[in-house]
Parts: C-alpha cells; structure tokens; sequence
C-alpha cells in the first residue's frame, strides 16, 4: 500500500487582467496621486510615485496576466480593490463556492465520491473569515462525513497540507481532501509598484488516499521547514480594529523581494538536495520538479543550484505564472496538474513550495 495524490482539480474565475491592462490602471492612479500631492511632493513631505510597464512586470516576474474574481472594481483607481457584493449567512461563501468546484473536480479525476472522504482541509495563505472554519462549510456543501479544518502557511500551505493529509491517513483516515483557495486580489496593494502585479485568484483540489490499485503520484519523502522573516508579511487582522491609530490600508502584503530572492533560493535548493541525497536520487534522475510559482528567475535559479548549469534544462520545471501569476499554495498543484501526464510509471518528482514564514515544504513523489 502506498499513499499517493491520486486525483486533482482546478478552477479559475472568468475575469482576466492583463499587464498593460494593470500597468494603465497604475499609472493613471500614480498620475493623479502625484498631482493631488504636488505641493507636498515638491516640499519631500511625501515622495512622487512612480509608474511602471508591461514589460518591467514580465522581465522581473515572468507574469503575463491573472485570474481575478472581479476585474473592474481592481482597475478602478478610486477603488483598486474588487467590487464584491456581501453574501448571506445562509449563501455559500465565495471561498467554500471555488473550494467545491474544483473538489468536485478532483473527486471525479480520483474517482472518488463524497462517502469516500473522510477528512477536508482547506489550507491556503488569505482566509475568508476566522470561524466557522471554511473547510467545514466546504464539507457540508459535498455532503462528506467525518471532520474538517482551515490551516494557514501562506504560500507553502499545499505541501504542508499534504503533510497533514499523510499523517491522518497514517492516523486511520481513508481519503483527504485538501483544497487551496487563494483570492490573493483582496489582498494586494494594487497601488503599489513592486506588488500590483505579483497576485491571482484560483482554486484547486488533491484526493490524497492509500492505495495500491489506483494511479497516482506516491508520497516517499516529506520534509518541512520554517524560519522567521518579516521579508514577507500581512499585518491585515481583527486587532487592527483596536489599535490607535493603525492604518489599516497600509496593512496588506509587502515584501521585500530582493531579500526573498537571495535568502530563499539557496535555502530551497539546499533542502531539495538534502531530501534527494537521504533518498539516494539523483536530481537529474527527478522527472519535474513543481516548485512554487512567485518568479520565473527564482525558479530557474533554484532548478540551477540543485541539477547543476548544465542539466537545469526549462522543461523540468513547469512554469504556469504566465497565465495565473502567484496564486500562492495553489501554484504547485497547477504546476502537477497540468503536467502529470509527462511523468511515467515509476519516474520521481518534487512538490516544493516556499514563502512567508519562511517556510518551506519539500514533498518527493513517484507515479505510480
């Protein structure tokens, strides 16, 4: 027997926004701040923002466009957050809605019903609300038995789910579903020049099971590791409500990415080579590796410090930011989701995830 990720799912909102469609909104809210604030500009009380292009965004990030759960509200340079409209208590809740589609979709790749499942986590970075915990209305909603939760480490939480999904099955557990739903776009700074660009909203879903009759990709190794930083931070929470004079606005995402960039990277690739040496894998040996979608270079760096120059071919690892941007812990399961037929029967990847903490989880698979 072995326990595998045997099913996965995605879902992705209609609305899309492009770089120049972003870049037009930034500079027109740029323009505009800047004239509204010339006398104190000119005086330095306040510094003179600045613009920026579609090809600045794609050169330092690789992201081409984003999935949006609601577009005009975000282009609006009155707003530039989306424009939601407040559900009921008795609707389903936009987070457990997009949960549920792509559950739907990863039972049915997995081949697994409702009655099958006995454990739901929802584990993702942003989460709706802080109780009733998503995951439990996300469980109702497919009408599955046993017990639910909602977890949280920011970009690394699909692979530190998986971890949780192993350790129930170990547990007793038959079936997990563990899904990742980001709407990152309620959380960016789209004022900002160095973050506007960075985020998009989806969904997906993994049926992690023990089996040995079902295809899947085999879970052999787990490591998971945390240090912390404030290089990446959401001050956003309910005690900012309390606190004098807090500026609320201003207590979104922020990062400091060149120290993410140096810090990060040769600490994922020492890790990835560590899990690799302990199972006597060579990395050239590893088919794809599906590693978190943030930057295209930090990816292309991280694959070269682990193979070596001259191995780190583009293939082996799959880039989706193009098309989805950051969409935080659900960026690895897209990667494998949309790749997976490229890995043959017996053939070795790697799930790596990394991000605000910092944390990093690191988990070695094998189709079966």
């Amino acid at each position: 027997m072995g326990i595998r990720i045997t099913g996965t799912g995605l879902y992705h909102p209609k609305d899309v926004i492009t770089n120049e469609e972003l870049v037009e909104s930034l500079n027109a809210y740029v323009e505009h701040y800047n004239q509204e604030n010339a006398e104190k500009i000119a005086t330095g009380a306040l510094e003179e923002l600045r613009g920026s292009s579609a090809e600045f965004i794609e050169k330092a990030s690789g992201v081409k466009q984003r999935y949006v759960i609601e577009k005009t509200g975000i282009l609006d340079i009155h707003r530039l957050r989306p424009k939601l409209h407040e559900r009921t208590n008795d609707e389903l809740s936009i987070q457990a809605e997009w949960g549920v589609i792509a559950a739907k979709q990863a039972m049915e790749n997995a081949g697994v019903t409702p009655e099958d499942i006995d454990v739901v986590i929802l584990s993702c970075s942003n989460l709706q609300r802080a109780y009733p915990a998503v995951a439990i209305e996300i469980q109702s909603a497919l009408g599955i038995q046993g017990y639910a939760y909602d977890m949280n480490v920011a970009c690394s939480a699909a692979t530190f789910g998986i971890k949780q999904a192993y350790d129930a099955i170990k547990a007793g557990a038959r079936r997990v579903l563990l899904v990742n739903v980001e709407i990152t776009s309620a959380h960016t700074d789209f004022r900002s020049r160095d973050c506007h660009f960075i985020f998009g909203d989806v969904a997906t879903a993994s049926i992690i099971e023990d089996t040995e009759i079902k295809s899947g990709f085999e879970v052999l190794d787990i490591h998971l590791f945390t240090q912390f930083s404030n290089n990446i931070r959401n001050n956003f929470g309910f005690l900012n409500l309390s606190e004098i004079e807090a500026d609320i606005d201003n207590n979104r995402f922020r990062q400091d990415g060149r120290k993410v960039f140096k810090e990060v990277c040769p600490l994922v690739a020492k890790m990835i080579t560590e899990q690799l040496n302990k199972n006597a894998i060579a990395p050239e040996n590893i088919k794809r590796y599906w590693l978190h979608q943030a930057n295209a270079s930090m990816n292309e760096l991280i694959l070269k410090l682990v193979v070596g120059k001259e191995h780190a071919q583009p293939e082996l690892v799959p880039i989706i930011l193009d098309e989805f941007a950051n969409t935080s812990s659900a960026g690895v399961i897209i990667a494998l989701h949309r790749t997976a037929h490229e890995v043959e029967h017996d053939e070795y990847g790697v799930l790596c995830s990394f991000g605000a903490g910092y944390s990093v989880g690191s988990i070695l698979v094998q189709k079966k």
